[in-house]
This record gives structure tokens, C-alpha cells and sequence, in this order.
């Protein structure tokens, strides 16, 4: 178990101190539940009032909130709370499931792919004719990577995940446990003689940018010709759609339960709720917030948040809420 002084941890994360415990630190917990070994965190002035009664005797607070420590504890002053726990989460974390062979010998291992150094392959994995695997990939047991997939260095694909043909994915991604990569998107059409309905075929592929992370059990499909583009940076959660020759820009995020539909276009910066759901062929440009369980219909202009089914201006949306409200009670 890691654990660390006071000082030790004010070094990391390169805040203020305030007051003095020598109390050492192996944990961290939430406000109410953390103990005297755990340090804890305060980022709005809604927490501040548990702060008395928490048994922690050390918390990082967002410097601009008015607290003392009080006898024998320590706050930790830094700008921001959450960036502060996330340097010192990242020196908690626990170390990653071992690999006792790099390469398990029951993966299933095509002659023709490249594996570059450094990397590990699980038990039971498939890896596909002519895949290419650059230095550092790790997949867990149980993946399934097809034909002339590019996969960059140091990205981490998690147990149960499907790449499907000829994806290509940056360097420093990680893909959670079942998610799906390049399956076919959803198209179909009436036959010509309306007995039926007759499948579009998607012969285009899936290309992913650097640093993006998605969460378990997302599916993103291939694009009926060229590509379904996920950007660099981009942040996507778990059970999130993205249909087929969908193109996100930069450092986008997608909440839990969202959805784009085929041939939307995000620009850099978006960020959609939760199952908030995005029309076909539409556009969001730069900067949007989309409001979760948000419906858009149309395009959405720069900077803009959104809010409501259909979505609209958020501010115009809360005053329909409002008035809603005092007709309810007339």
C-alpha cells in the first residue's frame, strides 16, 4: 500500500498549506466517508459545510472557498480540486492486471501482422491478416482485431472489445471492456418490390485520433464509404452510439446513453449529456453543450448550450419550464 506525508503530497499536486497534522495519508475517500488515514477533497462551497464533521484530516480545497482546518488538520490549497485529485489519483492507482507471457500462447496470432516492442497480447485473442500492432499495445484477453487494422503505440484495449477490418486507431487510446469498433452501420432501404427491405452495404472504416477513451459496451460503425472519425483527445462514455460516417472534432465528450445518428458532425470542444440523442446529417459546431435527454433536430451554431426535446437555447427552454410551471398551478 503507497502512502505518503502531507508535504509529500503538497509536492505533487503543488498547492498551499494550511495548518498541521503529521498524519500519514494511504487512501483517499469521499467528504463523508473518509477516515483520519485518507485525504479528502473540497470543490464547491455545497461540501464546505461537511468539512467540520468529516473525520479526514486532510482535504485539497479549491483555494477561492472560505475554511479553516481546525485543530491538528491540513487543507490543501490549489486552483483547481478535481485536477488536484487527478495527480494524486494517478499516484494511488493500482498497478495493472499482470502478464505472465507477453504473448499467450493460445492467442491466435496471424503470420502476416506486426508486432512492434513491448507489447502484450491475452489468452485467447485474435489478431487478424496483416493487423499492425506499434510498440506498446496492450490487449487483454479475449479481443478479436480483424484484417488491416493499424492500432498505435501504447494503446490499451480491454477484454471482450471487437476492432472489426481495417480500422485505424492513434497511439494512447484505451477501449473498455466490449466495445465495438467498425461493425456495419445501420442502413436500409424498401425493395423495389415492397416485399421487403434491402441492406446498404458499409464498406468504409473507422478512423480514431490519438488519446481518446471509450467506455464500455460503445459501438462505433464504419462508414458506408470513406470514414467514421472519432478526433484526438476525444472522451466518449459507456453505451454511447455513434453511427456510420459520423466525423468528431477535437477533445469532444459524450455522456452515458448518447447517440449520434449517421453523418453528424461535431466540431472541437463539444460536450452532449446524457442520453441526449443527435438527428442525422446534422451539424454542432465548436464549443456546444448539449443538455442531457436533449433531442437536436438541426444544426447548432458555435458556442452555443441547448436544452430540451427539441433541443433549443437553453435559457429559452428553462423559461418554457417556468411558465409550464405557474400554468400548472393556476
Amino acid at each position: 500500500m503507497k502512502s505518503f506525508t502531507v508535504k509529500g503530497i503538497n509536492t505533487i499536486i503543488n498547492g498551499s498549506l494550511v495548518g498541521e497534522t503529521d498524519q500519514i495519508i494511504d487512501g483517499l475517500e469521499h467528504l463523508e466517508k473518509a477516515q483520519e488515514n485518507q485525504i479528502t477533497f473540497i470543490g464547491s462551497v455545497k461540501y464546505s459545510r461537511l468539512w467540520p464533521k468529516s473525520k479526514a484530516k486532510v482535504a485539497i480545497v479549491n483555494e477561492n472557498l472560505k475554511l479553516e482546518p481546525g485543530e491538528g488538520r491540513v487543507l490543501i490549497k490549489v486552483k483547481n480540486a478535481d485536477l488536484a485529485m487527478a495527480k494524486l489519483l494517478e499516484e494511488f492507482k493500482p498497478n495493472a492486471p499482470h502478464f505472465d507471457q507477453d504473448i499467450h500462447p493460445t492467442a491466435v496470432i496471424h503470420d502476416s501482422v506486426k508486432i512492434g516492442k513491448a507489447c502484450k497480447i491475452g489468452a485467447n485473442s485474435y489478431i487478424g491478416k496483416d493487423v499492425v500492432l506499434e510498440d506498446g499495445v496492450i490487449i487483454y484477453p479475449n479481443v478479436s482485431i480483424f484484417d488491416e487494422t493499424t492500432i498505435g503505440k501504447d494503446t490499451v484495449i480491454w477484454s471482450g472489445a471487437v476492432i472489426r477490418e481495417r480500422t485505424v486507431i492513434g497511439a494512447q487510446c484505451i477501449f473498455h471492456n466490449n466495445v465495438s469498433i467498425g461493425a456495419d452501420g445501420f442502413g436500409y432501404r424498401p425493395s423495389d418490390d415492397g416485399g421487403g427491405l434491402v441492406k446498404i452495404p458499409h464498406i468504409g472504416n473507422v478512423v480514431i485520433g490519438n488519446g481518446v477513451e471509450i467506455g464500455a459496451n460503445s459501438c462505433v460503425d464504419r462508414a458506408k464509404f470513406s470514414s467514421t472519425i472519432i478526433g484526438d483527445g476525444c472522451k466518449i462514455d459507456n453505451q454511447v452510439q455513434i453511427g456510420h460516417n459520423s466525423v468528431m472534432g477535437r477533445s469532444c465528450i459524450m455522456a452515458g446513453h448518447s447517440g449520434l445518428a449517421g453523418s453528424v458532425t461535431l466540431g472541437d470542444g463539444v460536450i452532449i449529456g446524457g442520453s441526449a440523442s443527435i438527428k442525422d446529417h446534422t451539424t454542432i459546431h465548436s464549443g456546444v453543450t448539449v443538455g442531457a435527454g436533449s433531442g437536436v433536430m438541426g444544426d447548432i451554431e458555435a458556442g452555443k448550450t441547448v436544452l430540451g426535446y427539441p433541443a433549443c437555447d437553453a435559457r429559452d427552454m428553462l423559461k418554457q419550464w417556468v411558465a409550464l410551471r405557474k400554468l400548472a398551478k393556476q
